[in-house]
């Protein structure tokens, strides 16, 4: 009985050694995103989808506890001294992270999404082009004015990432000669609490401010439920990015003119294929530019339903 115990197990810590073994043999890509924004959740659900479909990978998606490139940075080295074989991030302050990318990148295979970091030794970027999507923002400003002047004023989470001068540079591009100035653009650091005050502060400081435009996915709710509660829903044209449920809805019931979606689930999906190609060593997927495009969406009240209705499914699984 006793030799048949050891053998039972002997043949048990085999079992259990070669199923760590094969864990080992799967390849580990890290998604980093920029901050704890629900707008990361539609990507989140894109990578799992992926998952189902790259069984020899483990693809995580992390969240930094707040907006802040020296959280990433050190997210980014934990990472790699945990063994992980490629990484993609949402930079959060290009100009000051590219020594860090660098040194990441000397190591494993690094991408970026969302925000780029175009002066870093970075693989590709796969996203939007944020300088389109802002000339999108300003030509929906510019229908929804119907040629009257405006005071526009703006809010985004991080003033010195890529992602939020290039939409702000396009906007601009776009207006630029209609008499529709962006008069200013309020940070806020991915600090929801902060991002609600600023609209506050705006509508009791600012009172010629007509139009309003949030470039970051979670500002247009906290304008919503500003302008809501302050009883201007309606009276100053906002537009929106991307497709937050409160958004959608207040593009739906006319209260915003409209909002410019990404596509963050097609970076999550495309983006997990990519890596993956790219660490079993088909690189020929990689645009010669290093840049990979997911072209963005105006959404109105024409076309805004049909949109909520693919986006759920696709975030059910479907």
């Amino acid at each position: 009985m006793k030799r048949m115990m050891i053998t039972g197990l002997a043949a048990a810590l085999t079992l259990a050694a070669s199923s760590a073994a094969f864990a080992q043999d799967k390849k580990t890509i890290a998604f980093v995103v920029n901050g704890p924004s629900d707008f990361w959740k539609i990507m989140e659900a894109a990578v799992a989808k992926a998952q189902t479909e790259l069984p020899d990978f483990d693809l995580q998606f992390k969240y930094p506890e707040r907006a802040d490139a020296a959280v990433q940075r050190r997210m980014m080295d934990d990472l790699v001294a945990a063994g992980i074989d490629a990484i993609a991030v949402s930079v959060v302050d290009p100009p000051t992270s590219t020594d860090a990318i660098n040194s990441v990148a000397a190591q494993i295979p690094f991408f970026t999404f969302d925000s780029d970091a175009t002066q870093s030794d970075r693989i590709a970027y796969i996203g939007s082009s944020n300088t389109q999507l802002g000339k999108m923002a300003g030509e929906l400003m510019k229908k929804a004015m119907e040629g009257k002047d405006g005071k526009c004023m703006g809010f985004v989470g991080l003033p010195g990432a890529d992602n939020a001068k290039e939409r702000i540079n396009g906007y601009n591009e776009a207006v630029a000669g209609t008499g529709l100035e962006l008069i200013d653009v309020r940070g806020d650091d991915i600090d929801q609490t902060r991002a609600r005050a600023n609209v506050d502060d705006v509508l009791v400081a600012n009172p010629e401010v007509n139009c309003m435009v949030g470039f970051y996915s979670y500002n247009p709710p906290r304008m919503y439920e500003a302008l809501r509660d302050a009883g201007k829903l309606g009276e100053i044209t906002v537009v929106a990015f991307d497709e937050n449920p409160i958004t959608l809805g207040a593009v739906a019931e006319g209260s915003f003119a409209g909002t410019v979606v990404q596509q963050p689930y097609e970076w999550g999906y495309q983006g997990a294929h990519l890596i993956a190609d790219y660490l079993n060593g088909d690189k020929s997927k990689i645009p010669a530019d290093g840049i990979m495009i997911i072209e963005g969406l105006t959404l109105t009240q024409d076309n805004v339903k049909q949109f909520e209705e693919d986006f759920k499914k696709k975030l059910s699984g479907g």
